[in-house]
């Protein structure tokens, strides 16, 4: 069975990776999606495994631009500047290396070279075949029988996910979208990107940010400024709703064996009936070894509110832009703040 977890950014997909990866049969595969191009993802037709391997270790400047600057990215944990790694944070980074790899390994280099060998020898297939069986490939690197893939904001690219995997099951995490657009604005690659998709910078040439991807000594440095703005909170839960809309595009094409909702709040305030449900809809056997106790158990409640700390003006322009949102979730919608 193919399994995916999806959401928007900052919904807390990786909590819940790190949930399922307490399975002693669950290999939980970071960020593998996320920082693939586009137009190559699900490219059509049959494609040779040296041009998959060439798509998925190509390095992703955008980490760079963040890491190299001084920021800390969550999501990124190769470990830069531990003896014997090959990549410090200036470095372009392959993507594997950036999360997927060193959440599976704590020798992530060696996996990668292996990781290549298993990628370049496979024969001509169809980019999701070829995904499914590099997937089983890693589970059994690992010590595990089945996988799921979980990438930040995935929920975007839902539909090409339901296309390329028409068999599997997805289950879609969700967060207010008030606390979700809030939690991206502390996040210092969701600020560069949301700058950059919304043109928050008119000042800055786009094209010369890009193409700086660490820091020059002596020169103007764009990307720095805009990594350390605070762009209004509307900007993100703008891109929250949009996300959503796009993969509710995508969920219209499931059946409803495939598809199920899992609050945020359900997490973390009632982890192991949750995890449990989470389990029987992905067919893990959820008494094995105490696994959903020891899942739970990474569980520290709920983090604190923001919203209820914006002036009233912003939280009252960030509850309109969320509302399409919440409704598409089914979530409660506030009613409108006296300013």
């Amino acid at each position: 069975m193919d399994r995916f977890v999806v959401g928007t950014g900052r919904c807390g997909s990786t909590l819940l990776s790190r949930m399922l990866a307490t399975s002693p049969e669950m290999a939980s595969l970071f960020e593998f999606f996320n920082g693939l191009p586009g137009d190559r993802r699900f490219a059509p037709g049959k494609v040779p495994g040296t041009d998959v391997w060439e798509i998925v270790s190509r390095p992703h400047p955008f980490v760079t631009m963040v890491t190299s600057r001084g920021h800390e990215v969550e999501e990124v944990c190769y470990p830069f500047g531990q003896p014997g790694k090959r990549f410090g944070k200036d470095d372009d980074v392959p993507w594997l290396l950036v999360s997927t790899l060193p959440r599976l390994t704590d020798d992530p280099d060696r996996l990668f070279d292996e990781s290549r060998e298993f990628l370049r020898a496979q024969p001509s297939r169809t980019m999701p075949e070829h995904y499914r069986a590099y997937f089983e490939w890693l589970a059994r690197q690992c010590g595990k029988t089945t996988w799921n893939e979980r990438s930040g904001s995935s929920i975007e690219y839902l539909p090409a996910l339901a296309e390329a995997f028409p068999e599997a099951r997805f289950v879609h995490l969700h967060r207010e979208g008030e606390e979700a657009s809030l939690s991206m604005r502390e996040h210092a690659a969701f600020r560069l990107a949301i700058s950059i998709v919304y043109g928050l910078d008119p000042e800055v040439d786009l094209a010369t940010a890009l193409s700086t991807v660490t820091p020059v000594p002596g020169r103007d440095d764009p990307v720095a400024r805009m990594l350390a703005r605070r762009p209004h909170a509307a900007h993100f839960g703008t891109f929250w709703s949009d996300q959503l809309a796009t993969g509710f595009r995508g969920v219209a094409r499931l059946r409803p064996e495939q598809y199920i909702e899992v609050s945020f709040e359900d997490l973390v305030d009632r982890p192991a009936e949750t995890m449990r449900r989470i389990a029987g809809f992905f067919e893990m056997d959820a008494e094995r070894d105490g696994w959903i106790d020891r899942a739970a158990a990474m569980v520290r409640g709920r983090p604190p509110a923001r919203a209820p700390e914006l002036p009233a003006a912003e939280r009252e322009r960030l509850a309109e832009v969320c509302r399409a949102g919440n409704r598409l979730l089914g979530r409660p919608v506030p009613s409108r703040i006296e300013v």
